[in-house]
Protein backbone atom coordinates (compact mmCIF):
# COMPACT_ATOMS: atom_id res chain seq x y z
CA UNK A 1 0.00 0.00 0.00
CA UNK A 2 1.67 3.39 -0.77
CA UNK A 3 3.59 4.76 2.12
CA UNK A 4 2.28 6.78 4.81
CA UNK A 5 3.70 10.34 4.46
CA UNK A 6 3.81 12.70 7.47
CA UNK A 7 0.45 14.50 7.73
CA UNK A 8 -0.11 18.27 7.71
CA UNK A 9 -2.20 18.65 11.16
CA UNK A 10 -3.54 21.93 10.09
CA UNK A 11 -4.39 21.22 6.65
CA UNK A 12 -5.97 17.86 8.29
CA UNK A 13 -8.10 20.62 11.03
CA UNK A 14 -9.22 22.48 7.89
CA UNK A 15 -10.80 19.56 6.11
CA UNK A 16 -12.19 18.63 9.25
CA UNK A 17 -14.18 21.66 9.83
CA UNK A 18 -15.05 21.65 5.92
CA UNK A 19 -16.66 18.12 6.22
CA UNK A 20 -18.57 18.62 9.92
CA UNK A 21 -20.54 21.28 7.81
CA UNK A 22 -24.75 19.98 7.78
CA UNK A 23 -24.16 20.87 3.85
CA UNK A 24 -21.82 19.06 1.76
CA UNK A 25 -22.02 19.94 -1.28
CA UNK A 26 -20.58 18.87 -4.75
CA UNK A 27 -18.42 22.63 -4.63
CA UNK A 28 -17.32 21.75 -1.10
CA UNK A 29 -16.18 18.23 -2.31
CA UNK A 30 -14.41 19.68 -5.06
CA UNK A 31 -12.71 21.94 -3.04
CA UNK A 32 -11.48 19.63 -0.65
CA UNK A 33 -10.32 17.28 -3.49
CA UNK A 34 -8.78 19.99 -5.33
CA UNK A 35 -6.49 22.06 -2.31
CA UNK A 36 -4.95 19.38 -0.08
CA UNK A 37 -2.74 16.28 -0.78
CA UNK A 38 -4.79 12.51 -0.62
CA UNK A 39 -3.15 11.56 2.65
CA UNK A 40 -4.31 14.88 4.66
CA UNK A 41 -7.49 13.88 3.16
CA UNK A 42 -7.35 10.19 4.11
CA UNK A 43 -5.90 11.51 7.88
CA UNK A 44 -9.12 13.86 8.11
CA UNK A 45 -11.71 10.83 7.09
CA UNK A 46 -10.60 8.54 9.68
CA UNK A 47 -11.40 10.87 12.41
CA UNK A 48 -15.13 11.60 10.69
CA UNK A 49 -18.14 10.07 11.83
CA UNK A 50 -19.52 7.30 9.43
CA UNK A 51 -21.87 8.89 8.14
CA UNK A 52 -20.14 12.00 6.56
CA UNK A 53 -17.57 9.05 5.19
CA UNK A 54 -20.70 7.63 3.14
CA UNK A 55 -21.31 10.83 1.69
CA UNK A 56 -17.81 11.53 0.95
CA UNK A 57 -17.58 8.15 -0.70
CA UNK A 58 -20.65 8.26 -2.67
CA UNK A 59 -19.87 11.57 -4.36
CA UNK A 60 -16.40 10.80 -4.88
CA UNK A 61 -15.74 9.54 -8.19
CA UNK A 62 -13.89 6.43 -7.90
CA UNK A 63 -10.53 7.53 -9.36
CA UNK A 64 -9.83 9.62 -6.94
CA UNK A 65 -10.99 7.76 -4.20
CA UNK A 66 -8.55 5.04 -5.07
CA UNK A 67 -5.67 7.49 -4.41
CA UNK A 68 -7.33 8.59 -1.27
CA UNK A 69 -8.05 5.02 -0.07
CA UNK A 70 -4.43 3.77 -0.60
CA UNK A 71 -3.40 6.35 2.13
CA UNK A 72 -6.39 4.82 4.60
CA UNK A 73 -4.78 2.70 7.60
CA UNK A 74 -7.26 -0.62 8.58
CA UNK A 75 -8.80 0.20 4.95
CA UNK A 76 -11.14 -3.14 5.80
CA UNK A 77 -13.24 -1.09 8.39
CA UNK A 78 -13.77 1.59 5.98
CA UNK A 79 -14.67 -1.16 2.85
CA UNK A 80 -17.21 -2.20 4.77
CA UNK A 81 -18.99 1.44 4.55
CA UNK A 82 -19.16 1.19 1.21
CA UNK A 83 -21.29 -0.99 -1.27
CA UNK A 84 -19.41 -3.65 -2.75
CA UNK A 85 -19.85 -2.85 -6.18
CA UNK A 86 -18.45 0.63 -5.48
CA UNK A 87 -15.69 -0.83 -3.58
CA UNK A 88 -14.73 -2.94 -6.65
CA UNK A 89 -14.90 0.28 -8.83
CA UNK A 90 -12.88 1.74 -6.72
CA UNK A 91 -9.92 -0.81 -6.09
CA UNK A 92 -9.80 -1.03 -9.78
CA UNK A 93 -8.49 2.17 -9.92
CA UNK A 94 -5.57 1.33 -7.91
CA UNK A 95 -2.44 0.79 -8.87
CA UNK A 96 -2.34 -3.41 -8.84
CA UNK A 97 0.02 -3.95 -6.27
CA UNK A 98 -1.68 -1.33 -4.10
CA UNK A 99 -5.17 -3.17 -5.20
CA UNK A 100 -3.20 -6.36 -3.57
CA UNK A 101 -2.07 -5.35 -0.30
CA UNK A 102 -5.74 -3.89 0.38
CA UNK A 103 -7.42 -7.15 -0.64
CA UNK A 104 -5.02 -9.02 1.33
CA UNK A 105 -6.76 -6.88 4.21
CA UNK A 106 -10.37 -8.60 3.96
CA UNK A 107 -12.16 -11.67 4.56
CA UNK A 108 -11.40 -14.38 1.44
CA UNK A 109 -14.80 -14.05 0.84
CA UNK A 110 -15.40 -10.87 0.28
CA UNK A 111 -12.12 -10.27 -1.63
CA UNK A 112 -13.27 -12.65 -4.24
CA UNK A 113 -16.59 -10.87 -4.39
CA UNK A 114 -14.64 -7.86 -5.34
CA UNK A 115 -12.43 -9.73 -7.38
CA UNK A 116 -15.75 -10.89 -9.35
CA UNK A 117 -16.67 -7.17 -9.56
CA UNK A 118 -13.08 -5.34 -10.90
CA UNK A 119 -13.23 -5.01 -14.62
CA UNK A 120 -11.41 -7.71 -16.21
CA UNK A 121 -7.60 -5.88 -16.65
CA UNK A 122 -7.18 -5.01 -12.91
CA UNK A 123 -8.81 -8.57 -12.02
CA UNK A 124 -6.10 -10.23 -14.00
CA UNK A 125 -3.06 -7.76 -12.72
CA UNK A 126 -4.32 -8.41 -9.01
CA UNK A 127 -4.76 -12.34 -10.07
CA UNK A 128 -1.30 -12.24 -11.49
CA UNK A 129 0.15 -10.97 -8.65
CA UNK A 130 -1.58 -13.17 -6.10
CA UNK A 131 -0.24 -15.85 -8.19
CA UNK A 132 3.47 -15.24 -6.90
CA UNK A 133 5.28 -16.38 -3.74
CA UNK A 134 5.70 -13.13 -0.86
CA UNK A 135 9.16 -13.85 -1.40
CA UNK A 136 9.55 -13.60 -5.27
CA UNK A 137 10.00 -10.18 -7.36
CA UNK A 138 6.31 -10.86 -9.05
CA UNK A 139 4.32 -10.54 -5.81
CA UNK A 140 5.60 -6.96 -5.18
CA UNK A 141 5.61 -5.90 -8.84
CA UNK A 142 2.86 -3.01 -10.60
CA UNK A 143 1.43 -3.10 -14.14
CA UNK A 144 1.58 0.50 -13.87
CA UNK A 145 4.36 1.34 -16.68
CA UNK A 146 4.87 2.24 -19.97
CA UNK A 147 5.53 0.14 -22.90
CA UNK A 148 5.94 0.86 -26.00
CA UNK A 149 7.73 -1.02 -29.85
CA UNK A 150 10.92 -0.67 -30.75
CA UNK A 151 10.18 -0.12 -34.27
CA UNK A 152 7.96 3.59 -33.27
CA UNK A 153 9.37 6.78 -34.59
CA UNK A 154 10.00 9.60 -32.26
CA UNK A 155 6.17 10.65 -32.62
CA UNK A 156 4.54 7.46 -32.86
CA UNK A 157 6.28 7.27 -29.25
CA UNK A 158 5.07 10.47 -27.70
CA UNK A 159 1.85 9.36 -28.84
CA UNK A 160 1.36 6.00 -27.04
CA UNK A 161 2.90 7.23 -23.62
CA UNK A 162 0.27 10.03 -23.89
CA UNK A 163 -2.38 7.01 -24.33
CA UNK A 164 -0.96 5.17 -22.18
CA UNK A 165 -0.41 7.91 -19.70
CA UNK A 166 -4.01 8.31 -18.92
CA UNK A 167 -3.81 4.74 -16.73
CA UNK A 168 -0.27 4.63 -15.64
CA UNK A 169 1.30 7.70 -14.00
CA UNK A 170 5.43 5.66 -13.75
CA UNK A 171 6.30 7.66 -17.02
CA UNK A 172 9.91 8.73 -15.89
CA UNK A 173 11.37 5.57 -17.70
CA UNK A 174 9.46 4.17 -21.08
CA UNK A 175 10.46 0.56 -21.39
CA UNK A 176 10.56 -1.02 -25.06
CA UNK A 177 9.89 -4.09 -26.14
CA UNK A 178 10.56 -6.26 -29.90
CA UNK A 179 8.18 -7.34 -32.31
CA UNK A 180 8.19 -10.41 -30.50
CA UNK A 181 6.59 -8.67 -27.83
CA UNK A 182 10.83 -10.03 -25.51
CA UNK A 183 12.22 -7.48 -23.65
CA UNK A 184 14.21 -4.74 -25.83
CA UNK A 185 15.54 -2.09 -23.64
CA UNK A 186 14.25 1.64 -21.70
CA UNK A 187 14.15 5.07 -22.68
CA UNK A 188 14.43 8.22 -20.32
CA UNK A 189 11.25 10.44 -20.30
CA UNK A 190 13.86 13.06 -20.76
CA UNK A 191 15.18 11.85 -23.97
CA UNK A 192 12.36 11.24 -25.45
CA UNK A 193 10.83 14.50 -24.70
CA UNK A 194 14.31 16.21 -26.19
CA UNK A 195 14.84 14.08 -28.90
CA UNK A 196 13.82 15.33 -32.53
CA UNK A 197 10.77 14.47 -34.30
CA UNK A 198 13.78 12.60 -37.37
CA UNK A 199 16.15 11.13 -35.04
CA UNK A 200 15.89 7.59 -35.08
CA UNK A 201 14.10 6.33 -31.79
CA UNK A 202 17.30 3.19 -31.58
CA UNK A 203 19.64 6.20 -30.72
CA UNK A 204 17.92 6.59 -27.58
CA UNK A 205 16.78 3.36 -26.44
CA UNK A 206 19.37 1.71 -23.65
CA UNK A 207 20.04 -2.19 -24.34
CA UNK A 208 22.01 -2.81 -20.82
CA UNK A 209 19.01 -1.59 -18.97
CA UNK A 210 18.68 -3.96 -15.61
CA UNK A 211 16.09 -6.47 -15.40
CA UNK A 212 14.69 -8.68 -12.78
CA UNK A 213 13.01 -12.58 -13.14
CA UNK A 214 9.20 -12.63 -11.86
CA UNK A 215 9.96 -15.81 -9.74
CA UNK A 216 13.34 -14.29 -8.38
CA UNK A 217 13.47 -13.87 -5.11
CA UNK A 218 13.47 -10.38 -3.68
CA UNK A 219 16.79 -11.14 -1.43
CA UNK A 220 18.94 -12.28 -3.67
CA UNK A 221 18.51 -9.35 -6.04
CA UNK A 222 18.24 -6.58 -3.82
CA UNK A 223 22.15 -5.87 -3.78
CA UNK A 224 22.48 -5.80 -7.34
CA UNK A 225 19.43 -3.85 -8.00
CA UNK A 226 21.43 -1.02 -5.13
CA UNK A 227 24.07 -0.83 -7.93
CA UNK A 228 21.74 1.18 -10.25
CA UNK A 229 20.41 4.24 -9.52
CA UNK A 230 17.10 3.49 -11.49
CA UNK A 231 14.16 4.34 -9.88
CA UNK A 232 12.25 0.98 -11.61
CA UNK A 233 13.51 -1.87 -12.77
CA UNK A 234 10.89 -4.23 -15.58
CA UNK A 235 9.63 -8.03 -14.53
CA UNK A 236 9.93 -10.17 -17.12
CA UNK A 237 8.82 -13.68 -17.39
CA UNK A 238 9.90 -16.91 -18.67
CA UNK A 239 9.83 -15.70 -22.22
CA UNK A 240 11.56 -12.46 -21.41
CA UNK A 241 8.31 -10.33 -21.42
CA UNK A 242 7.84 -7.13 -19.28
CA UNK A 243 4.81 -8.19 -17.23
CA UNK A 244 5.59 -5.57 -14.80
CA UNK A 245 7.91 -3.22 -12.96
CA UNK A 246 9.27 -2.81 -9.39
CA UNK A 247 9.81 0.51 -8.44
CA UNK A 248 12.66 1.49 -6.02
CA UNK A 249 10.50 2.62 -2.99
CA UNK A 250 8.85 -0.97 -3.70
CA UNK A 251 12.71 -2.41 -3.04
CA UNK A 252 13.04 -0.28 0.17
CA UNK A 253 9.92 -1.26 1.57
CA UNK A 254 10.26 -4.94 1.08
CA UNK A 255 13.85 -4.31 2.63
CA UNK A 256 12.63 -2.42 5.92
CA UNK A 257 9.88 -5.22 6.54
CA UNK A 258 12.53 -8.27 6.14
CA UNK A 259 14.77 -5.85 8.58
CA UNK A 260 12.09 -5.83 10.99
CA UNK A 261 11.78 -9.49 10.90
CA UNK A 262 15.34 -10.14 11.14
CA UNK A 263 15.31 -7.82 14.24
CA UNK A 264 12.38 -9.43 15.69
CA UNK A 265 14.23 -13.01 15.48
CA UNK A 266 17.51 -11.42 16.96
CA UNK A 267 14.81 -10.22 20.09
CA UNK A 268 14.67 -14.16 20.07
CA UNK A 269 10.98 -13.72 18.37
CA UNK A 270 9.19 -16.25 15.74
CA UNK A 271 8.00 -13.35 13.90
CA UNK A 272 7.58 -9.29 14.23
CA UNK A 273 4.99 -8.20 16.91
CA UNK A 274 2.85 -4.69 16.47
CA UNK A 275 1.44 -2.59 19.34
CA UNK A 276 -2.16 -3.73 17.98
CA UNK A 277 -1.51 -7.70 18.62
CA UNK A 278 -3.54 -9.22 21.33
CA UNK A 279 -1.62 -10.55 24.09
CA UNK A 280 -2.76 -13.99 23.09
CA UNK A 281 -0.88 -13.71 20.47
CA UNK A 282 2.69 -12.19 21.58
CA UNK A 283 2.22 -15.06 23.73
CA UNK A 284 2.70 -17.79 21.20
CA UNK A 285 5.00 -15.53 19.05
CA UNK A 286 7.69 -15.72 21.91
CA UNK A 287 6.84 -18.85 24.20
CA UNK A 288 8.82 -21.03 21.68
CA UNK A 289 12.07 -19.87 22.16
CA UNK A 290 11.37 -19.03 25.86
CA UNK A 291 11.04 -22.85 26.52
CA UNK A 292 14.03 -23.52 24.15
CA UNK A 293 15.77 -20.89 26.20
CA UNK A 294 14.38 -22.34 29.71
CA UNK A 295 16.33 -25.73 28.53
CA UNK A 296 19.48 -24.32 27.74
CA UNK A 297 19.23 -22.57 30.89
CA UNK A 298 18.77 -25.18 32.92
CA UNK A 299 21.90 -27.35 31.63
CA UNK A 300 23.69 -23.81 32.46
CA UNK A 301 22.74 -24.01 35.64
CA UNK A 302 23.25 -27.63 35.62
CA UNK A 303 27.04 -27.46 34.68
CA UNK A 304 27.64 -24.52 37.35
CA UNK A 305 26.27 -27.32 40.11
CA UNK A 306 29.16 -29.34 38.86
CA UNK A 307 31.78 -27.11 39.66
CA UNK A 308 29.94 -26.85 43.41
CA UNK A 309 33.52 -27.95 44.99
CA UNK A 310 34.98 -24.85 43.06
CA UNK A 311 32.43 -22.90 44.43
CA UNK A 312 32.64 -24.33 48.16
CA UNK A 313 36.63 -23.77 48.15
CA UNK A 314 36.57 -20.19 46.13
CA UNK A 315 33.10 -18.88 47.27
CA UNK A 316 34.27 -15.28 46.05
CA UNK A 317 34.31 -16.82 42.07
CA UNK A 318 30.87 -16.48 42.31
CA UNK A 319 30.88 -12.47 42.54
CA UNK A 320 32.31 -12.67 38.82
CA UNK A 321 30.07 -15.25 36.83
CA UNK A 322 27.64 -13.04 35.51
CA UNK A 323 30.78 -10.65 34.74
CA UNK A 324 32.15 -13.30 32.56
CA UNK A 325 28.75 -14.60 31.27
CA UNK A 326 27.69 -11.07 30.41
CA UNK A 327 31.15 -10.37 28.18
CA UNK A 328 30.69 -13.70 26.23
CA UNK A 329 26.86 -12.68 25.91
CA UNK A 330 27.32 -8.75 24.28
CA UNK A 331 30.86 -10.24 22.32
CA UNK A 332 28.29 -13.30 20.38
CA UNK A 333 25.85 -10.75 19.45
CA UNK A 334 28.08 -8.27 18.15
CA UNK A 335 29.29 -11.10 16.10
CA UNK A 336 25.86 -12.59 14.87
CA UNK A 337 24.81 -8.72 13.79
CA UNK A 338 27.93 -8.19 11.72
CA UNK A 339 27.88 -11.66 10.42
CA UNK A 340 23.94 -11.50 9.24
CA UNK A 341 25.20 -7.83 7.94
CA UNK A 342 27.62 -8.89 5.88
CA UNK A 343 25.26 -12.31 4.40
CA UNK A 344 22.57 -9.78 3.54
CA UNK A 345 24.76 -7.86 1.93
CA UNK A 346 27.27 -9.71 0.11
CA UNK A 347 27.59 -12.99 -2.20
CA UNK A 348 30.67 -14.78 0.31
CA UNK A 349 32.75 -17.20 -1.19
CA UNK A 350 34.63 -19.99 1.28
CA UNK A 351 37.45 -17.45 1.28
CA UNK A 352 35.54 -14.91 2.36
CA UNK A 353 33.81 -16.58 5.30
CA UNK A 354 37.13 -17.79 6.85
CA UNK A 355 38.52 -14.30 6.34
CA UNK A 356 35.17 -13.13 8.43
CA UNK A 357 35.87 -16.28 11.15
CA UNK A 358 39.62 -15.31 11.28
CA UNK A 359 38.94 -11.18 12.07
CA UNK A 360 36.40 -11.82 14.53
CA UNK A 361 38.34 -14.40 16.26
CA UNK A 362 41.15 -11.82 15.93
CA UNK A 363 38.48 -8.80 17.28
CA UNK A 364 37.55 -11.29 20.34
CA UNK A 365 41.09 -12.03 21.43
CA UNK A 366 42.30 -7.95 21.59
CA UNK A 367 39.59 -6.84 23.08
CA UNK A 368 39.61 -9.96 24.96
CA UNK A 369 43.07 -8.82 26.32
CA UNK A 370 42.35 -5.22 26.23
CA UNK A 371 38.88 -6.00 29.17
CA UNK A 372 41.11 -8.63 30.60
CA UNK A 373 44.00 -6.29 31.52
CA UNK A 374 41.69 -3.34 33.19
CA UNK A 375 39.74 -5.95 34.82
CA UNK A 376 42.80 -7.69 36.34
CA UNK A 377 43.57 -4.27 37.90
CA UNK A 378 40.72 -3.29 39.64
CA UNK A 379 39.42 -7.21 40.66
CA UNK A 380 42.61 -7.79 42.20
CA UNK A 381 42.07 -4.93 44.54
CA UNK A 382 39.11 -5.29 44.87
CA UNK A 383 39.42 -8.94 46.32
CA UNK A 384 42.79 -7.87 48.64
CA UNK A 385 41.08 -4.75 50.12
CA UNK A 386 37.16 -4.94 50.00
CA UNK A 387 37.10 -8.86 50.83
CA UNK A 388 40.40 -8.76 52.62
CA UNK A 389 42.15 -11.93 51.04
CA UNK A 390 45.61 -12.14 50.37
CA UNK A 391 47.44 -11.12 47.92
CA UNK A 392 48.78 -13.77 46.13
CA UNK A 393 45.37 -15.10 46.25
CA UNK A 394 43.83 -11.69 44.44
CA UNK A 395 46.19 -11.88 41.80
CA UNK A 396 45.79 -15.64 41.21
CA UNK A 397 42.09 -15.20 41.06
CA UNK A 398 42.31 -11.97 39.07
CA UNK A 399 44.75 -13.45 36.50
CA UNK A 400 41.81 -17.07 36.57
CA UNK A 401 39.23 -14.11 35.14
CA UNK A 402 41.56 -12.27 33.08
CA UNK A 403 42.27 -15.31 31.58
CA UNK A 404 38.62 -17.05 30.95
CA UNK A 405 37.33 -13.46 29.72
CA UNK A 406 40.08 -13.46 26.75
CA UNK A 407 39.07 -17.65 25.71
CA UNK A 408 35.42 -16.76 26.40
CA UNK A 409 35.55 -13.97 24.22
CA UNK A 410 37.34 -15.52 21.75
CA UNK A 411 34.97 -18.38 21.80
CA UNK A 412 31.74 -15.99 21.62
CA UNK A 413 33.27 -14.50 18.44
CA UNK A 414 33.80 -17.82 17.41
CA UNK A 415 30.47 -19.05 18.51
CA UNK A 416 28.69 -15.43 16.68
CA UNK A 417 29.98 -16.43 13.29
CA UNK A 418 29.94 -19.85 13.11
CA UNK A 419 26.46 -20.29 14.07
CA UNK A 420 24.66 -17.63 11.21
CA UNK A 421 27.61 -19.29 8.90
CA UNK A 422 26.19 -22.68 9.39
CA UNK A 423 22.85 -22.15 9.01
CA UNK A 424 22.91 -19.83 5.33
CA UNK A 425 25.07 -22.56 4.15
CA UNK A 426 21.89 -24.73 4.95
CA UNK A 427 19.36 -22.40 3.41
CA UNK A 428 17.98 -21.83 6.86
CA UNK A 429 17.49 -18.16 7.74
CA UNK A 430 20.34 -16.93 9.70
CA UNK A 431 18.17 -14.62 11.76
CA UNK A 432 16.82 -17.60 13.60
CA UNK A 433 20.84 -17.88 15.43
CA UNK A 434 18.94 -15.26 17.78
CA UNK A 435 20.71 -12.96 20.36
CA UNK A 436 19.35 -14.65 22.95
CA UNK A 437 20.61 -18.16 21.81
CA UNK A 438 23.37 -16.83 20.93
CA UNK A 439 24.01 -15.46 24.74
CA UNK A 440 23.00 -18.85 26.17
CA UNK A 441 25.13 -21.03 24.18
CA UNK A 442 27.98 -18.76 25.34
CA UNK A 443 26.82 -18.27 28.82
CA UNK A 444 27.10 -22.31 29.13
CA UNK A 445 30.83 -22.47 27.05
CA UNK A 446 31.74 -19.58 28.96
CA UNK A 447 30.87 -21.27 32.52
CA UNK A 448 32.41 -24.15 31.69
CA UNK A 449 35.71 -22.33 31.10
CA UNK A 450 35.48 -19.91 33.72
CA UNK A 451 35.20 -22.65 36.88
CA UNK A 452 38.11 -24.87 34.97
CA UNK A 453 40.79 -22.51 34.98
CA UNK A 454 39.78 -21.56 38.55
CA UNK A 455 39.67 -24.69 39.25
CA UNK A 456 43.12 -25.83 37.81
CA UNK A 457 44.74 -23.02 39.12
CA UNK A 458 43.70 -21.86 42.29
CA UNK A 459 43.29 -25.28 43.74
CA UNK A 460 45.39 -27.58 41.87
CA UNK A 461 48.48 -25.81 40.32
CA UNK A 462 48.55 -23.06 43.17
CA UNK A 463 46.78 -24.88 45.85
CA UNK A 464 45.66 -21.64 47.15
CA UNK A 465 42.34 -23.23 49.24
Amino acid sequence: MTEKKLSNPEYVSEILEKLSKNNITDDLLVEIINDYHPSDIADALEQTDESIRKIFFKEVDADIMSEILAYMEDVNIYLKELDIKQAADIISEMDSDDAVDILEEIDDETEDKIIDLMDSQSSEDVLLIQSYNEDEIGSKMTTNYIEIKKNMTIKQARHSLVQQAKDNDNVSTIYVSDLDNKFYGAIDLKDLIIARENTPLESIITNSYPTVKDHQIISEVYQDLQDYSEDSFPVLNQNDEIIGIITANDLIEVVDEEMAEDYAKLAGLSSEEDVDETVFSSVKKRLPWLILLLVLGLVVSSVVGIFEKVIDLVAVSVCFQSLILDMAGNVGTQSLAVTIRVLNNEDLTVKDKLKLVKKEVKVGFFNGLLIAGFACVFITLYIFIIKNYPINFSIILALCIGLSLIVTMIISSLVGTLIPLTLNSMNIDPAVASGPLITTVNDLVSAICYYSIVYLFVIVIFQLV
